[in-house]
């Protein structure tokens, strides 16, 4: 027994001499490689700019800075990596979202100095500085083929020490994924943070797997992703991958990401088969001959099976880069080779006819309510009263054009058509009722809203069309269970009024205001009222003291759903609002072309977040003293959506707020910009207010 313990005792004393010699190797090695890169790692320095830096979206976790709202841009150094030895500097691009006046590097042995940009990867969000040094040291490139999940890294970061020969700070960590964010960076749970960002990534061996930044996969920008940091997720840009295009860099070129120019036609990017929605005008796509309705198959060799299959091959590429596409078309595979991405695509630029449709109109077309001034239809000869049967695009053969059967048939058309579309319809005159062909070619939305529109904008028939059929016995049938439905729905009695409910079954409140003169036999617009966070944040009472008699009489509901977090809103409250939305929609009359996405301050940055990434509900985002916080999306064909944007000029952020207006322009997104004079946070004036309705009352225009 004696010796048995003994021999335990051995094991134990062998072991723990084993595992203490392991630990101590293993930090030999990570000083080791710490001292080897040390000399490549440079402290950047800014000085100027803007004290808040936007960009990148809503954010995602409580207590952490709000890219959409701003982040307040920390006034210590950062770091960037040596990667020529004649004075070239990588670093993030987060170190100058804030547009600094001045920059200065310090690299070890030299003195400070400062540093000009030479060139942005705007994909990578990637910067180029440039020194005047010689002879630095440049560390050497970890294959990026030969990283693997659960390799030891080291994040270091040049910030805190006084004094340039001291070794700089490190985290040690894992390699925990490679190909994130659509295959452009590796992850590792290393520490992370502002500090580092734009410094080495490194392997124990002392070779640099990458350069530390931050990324998001839901937005896009300099800031996008820093809500990540210090939380175990971080991000590094493979440094193979830099040295690849680092020379067209040096020559100060700005890399963008390459663009095929194609849509998916569902939002579903995981589970649906990767087949085309659209095809943007002037793509790589177009070019080629790739069509809508085209499933993908083969990206440079790589079967694709979903849409996000699709993003990931594409991720890495750049503007120039050269692919191969295979696609199934009609049961059969065509092959695309040599397509060259491009780095900017035209987007879409929406059609617009120039009427307001009659709504809830059981008759077959669509009658005219309001004639645009100076539109395609005013110029085409168009009146109030007429009644559109057919539409079609002029010259193009096909079978025989059936009559509308409503608005929504034209809606969509017209929605998946193009600015410059010529078209052909048949037209029955409100005087004398002869039909007429009539032929004009769609413009551009206009960025003036119309007077005071024309009331009323209902026929008061919503569902009735829907009721009639063509076989008599299938109909008394229908209508048999339809009045046996209705006389259930008498009995429950529609709530109206302001309502405040829970959802099911998460049992998150919100509030809904239905005007007391509610119909089931007109359709209702929805604004979805998104709430600012903090003491600027409004309640039910006082929003419906403000847009009660508006809604009354122009025929919406409002819905006020919460944000989840007490920090203010998030992506995952999006889920919240659809199921909200979805609770409206299935509960009263609902007119899914006139539903808007509508907040004030940090609510409007969220309104911005709703409209591009949950287009199936939303056509419309009205927003006051907000900033846009992320870039905008590409315009799409069928997914309308215009802006309403309010800024006072006495905002603290209103140089950021009017900017808006112009970069969604550059998208073709209709938008209307009013500039409040001798105004700074308040929610807006009465004649904003009446602008704001008009526009959302015209919502539906075709």
């Amino acid at each position: 027994m004696i010796r048995l313990s003994c021999v335990c005792l051995l094991l134990v004393f062998a072991t723990t001499i084993s595992a203490q010699d392991v630990n101590e190797k293993n930090e030999a090695a990570m000083r080791e490689a710490v001292m080897k890169v040390a000399p490549s790692v440079a402290k950047i320095e800014t000085s100027g700019g803007r004290e808040m830096a936007t960009g990148g979206g809503v954010r995602r976790r409580p207590g952490v800075p709000n890219p959409g709202s701003g982040v307040r841009k920390g006034v210590g150094p950062t770091t960037g990596l040596v990667v020529s030895s004649d004075g070239h500097v990588l670093t993030s691009a987060f170190n100058f979202a804030n547009n600094p006046t001045d920059i200065f590097v310090t690299v070890p042995g030299q003195p400070r100095m400062v540093a000009k940009v030479v060139a942005t990867d705007s994909t990578r969000m990637l910067t180029l500085l440039k020194i005047d040094a010689r002879n630095l040291p440049v560390p050497a490139a970890y294959p990026a083929s030969e990283i693997q999940i659960g390799q030891w890294s080291l994040a270091l970061g040049r910030t805190l020490p006084p004094e340039m020969s001291d070794v700089p700070s490190a985290s040690a960590g894992i390699i925990s994924a490679l190909g994130r964010m659509h295959g452009k960076v590796m992850q590792t749970d290393a520490k992370v943070s502002p500090t580092n960002y734009g410094g080495p990534l490194v392997a124990i061996d002392g070779r640099v797997f990458g350069i530390l930044v931050p990324a998001s996969p839901r937005g896009e920008g300099e800031v996008s992703g820093v809500e990540w940091y210090d939380s175990g997720i971080g991000f590094a840009v493979p440094l193979q991958d830099v040295f690849k295009v680092l020379p067209k860099m040096i020559e100060g070129k700005d890399l963008r990401r390459g663009l095929l120019g194609i849509a998916p036609k569902t939002q579903d990017q995981y589970l649906e088969e990767p087949i085309i929605g659209t095809v943007s005008p002037d793509s790589a796509a177009l070019k080629a001959g790739i069509k809508a309705g085209d499933k993908l198959v083969k990206i440079d060799g790589k079967p694709v099976n979903c849409f996000f299959d699709v993003q990931t091959a594409l991720g890495p590429k750049y503007e120039g880069d050269v692919i191969d596409v295979v696609v199934l078309r009609d049961g059969k595979e065509e092959v695309f080779k040599s397509l060259t991405l491009t780095g900017v695509v035209t987007s879409f630029n929406p059609g617009f006819m120039g009427f307001l449709p009659m709504r809830d109109d059981a008759d077959p077309g669509v009658e005219i309510r309001y004639v645009y001034p100076d539109s395609p239809a005013e110029k085409a000869g168009l009146k109030v009263g007429d009644r559109v049967l057919k539409a079609s695009l002029d010259g193009v053969k096909g079978p025989p054009v059936p009559v509308l059967k409503n608005r929504g048939q034209l809606l969509t058309l017209v929605n998946s058509l193009a600015s410059g579309t010529e078209m052909l319809l048949e037209v029955k005159r409100a005087t004398g009722g002869k039909t007429e062909k009539i032929k004009l070619k769609l413009a551009s939305v206009p960025e003036t809203l119309p007077p005071l529109l024309p009331l009323p904008s209902t026929k008061e028939q919503a569902g009735a069309a829907e009721a009639k059929k063509e076989n008599a016995k299938e109909e008394a049938k229908k209508e048999e269970k339809a009045d046996e439905k209705k006389a259930d729905e008498e009995k429950k009695e529609l709530e109206t009024g302001l309502i405040r409910r829970k959802m099911k079954p998460l049992g998150q409140e919100y509030w809904l205001y239905v005007p007391p003169t509610y119909r089931p036999n007109v359709s209702y617009g929805v604004v979805v009222w998104l709430h600012n966070t903090g003491k600027g944040g409004r309640d039910a009472e006082d929003v419906i003291k403000i847009w009660g008699p508006y809604l009354d009489q122009h025929n919406f509901i409002m819905v006020g759903p919460k944000s989840a977090a007490d920090g203010g809103w998030t992506p995952n409250d999006t889920q919240n609002v659809k199921q909200v939305l979805g609770e409206v929609v299935g509960g009263y009359q609902i007119d899914r072309a006139r539903v808007a996405a509508h907040g004030e301050g940090s609510g409007g940055q969220m309104a911005v977040y709703l409209g591009f990434n949950v287009r199936e509900y939303f056509r419309g985002v009205a927003m006051t003293g907000a900033v846009l916080g992320t870039a905008p999306k590409d315009n799409l064909p069928g997914q309308r959506l215009s802006f309403f944007i309010i800024g006072g000029d006495k905002h603290p952020d209103f140089k950021l707020i009017e900017a808006a207006p112009k970069a969604l322009a550059e998208k073709k997104f209709p938008t209307i910009w009013r500039e409040m004079k001798d105004t700074g946070k308040e929610y807006m004036d009465r004649k904003t207010f009446d602008e704001l309705g008009v526009w959302l009352d015209s919502l539906d225009r075709i």
